[in-house]
């Protein structure tokens, strides 16, 4: 009963989302829509924040899994497809939070994925975990910034056009990355004096 409890609530929010900018959504239009009471709401989630939170990681996640086998290409097409095709709900929410939110929010669902992408391409490689972390971050402030931009310019670009133009700058990049960190930890005096 929790359990969809807790996806009722998201889905009304969704559907409010649609119609109302999030700055004029409150938890009282939730519970009144959802015909709950206030402490189920704060049973399942902080404040309307910690929903929207819990929204974004539900729909990217979807997106997300269906492609954790796929190339980051197929990944992030499928992300601007949903984006575009959520036109409304996206700027609802775009346009009514700070830039340091969104950014937190873009960096923080992209974080899993972008490190199990980087440590596929780092198997064989001497590298560190930290070394992962470090190149995986980097590419997620990357995919963050293009991602805002995208949705800067009222999501104009040609998907398939953008992401080829991304593809031409990040295509091998990640693998010489971690090739470059492979060669400092191969070649560092710890290493050396250990051989």
């Amino acid at each position: 009963m929790a359990r969809f409890t807790r996806k009722a609530i998201i889905q009304t929010f969704r559907e409010m989302l649609e119609k109302t900018p999030l700055d004029k959504i409150t938890v009282t239009n939730i519970i009144e829509k959802c015909e709950i009471n206030r402490n189920t709401f704060y049973y399942h989630f902080r404040d309307i924040y910690d929903l929207l939170e819990s929204f974004f990681k539900e729909e990217l996640e979807r997106v997300i899994e269906a492609n954790t086998n796929e190339s980051w290409q197929n990944m992030l097409r499928d992300v601007l497809q949903m984006v575009t095709e959520n036109r409304q709900i996206v700027y609802h929410i775009f346009n009514s939070l700070n830039r340091d939110q969104l950014e937190r929010y873009v960096f923080d669902s992209t974080n899993k994925h972008m490190y199990e992408l980087v440590k596929k391409e780092a198997e064989g490689l001497n590298v560190t975990d930290e070394d992962i972390r470090f190149v995986s971050e980097f590419y997620q402030y990357a995919f963050t910034g293009f991602f805002l931009k995208f949705l800067w310019s009222d999501m104009k670009p040609d998907i398939e056009d953008f992401i080829d133009r991304l593809n031409t700058i990040i295509d091998g990049n990640i693998q010489l990355a971690l090739k470059n960190c492979s060669d400092k930890n191969n070649n560092s005096p710890k290493n050396r004096t250990n051989q």
